[in-house]
């Protein structure tokens, strides 16, 4: 009997990489010390990785969407050196200021439901790991289970995402989120 697909949807500046503001190098993007052991386990329970995050340092005309690709493709081989595999990023280079409202940034679900429909994965059957109250609203407006990570600004969202019962569960880092999520996958 062939196992139904599952996903994990995952946050990148303050989750998998330091949040250092507007990268723009591929250089200045680096895993936390345990992301690379948590995408590996994951990998190797076979869930769908995709990258979804908002960059509006497009929207700012700091980085191009040429550089932006650029970033993915790094973060991509950073998670391959390390025996995982991210099979997409999913980006949203607006900011409302500059572009106007859209439905692709966060807390929006726009790119949660465009990597559903793209590999064809069931909300129930996925995650969401992130480090905001946005990254967790997505998740929630999507129907995937939210998982609030400890690093970037998952200190300072605790309280809110706490309150208003949108994780449901807090976890250290991205290691720790994934033995959370492999623990109720069974």
């Amino acid at each position: 009997m062939r196992r139904e697909r599952w996903g994990v949807f995952l946050d990148r500046d303050g989750t998998l990489v330091p949040d250092v503001g507007y990268p723009v190098r591929p250089e200045q993007l680096r895993f936390y010390r345990n992301t690379g052991r948590g995408l590996r386990r994951l990998t190797e329970a076979g869930a769908v990785l995709l990258v979804v995050s908002n960059q509006s340092a497009v929207a700012r005309g700091l980085l191009s969407e040429r550089g932006l690709r650029r970033l993915d493709r790094h973060l991509r081989n950073l998670a391959a050196g390390e025996g995982a595999r991210i099979r997409r990023g999913y980006y949203c280079p607006h900011h409302p200021d500059f572009t106007g409202p859209c439905p692709c940034r966060k807390p929006e679900p726009g790119l949660i439901r465009k990597g559903l429909e793209d590999f064809r994965l069931s909300p129930s059957r996925c995650f969401l790991v992130g480090d905001t109250v946005a990254d967790l609203e997505a998740a929630r407006r999507a129907g995937v289970t939210p998982v609030l990570v400890l690093t970037g600004h998952g200190r300072a969202a605790r309280k809110e995402a706490e309150e208003r019962g949108l994780a449901e569960a807090v976890v250290r880092d991205m290691a720790a989120a994934a033995e959370w999520i492999l623990s109720r996958r069974g």
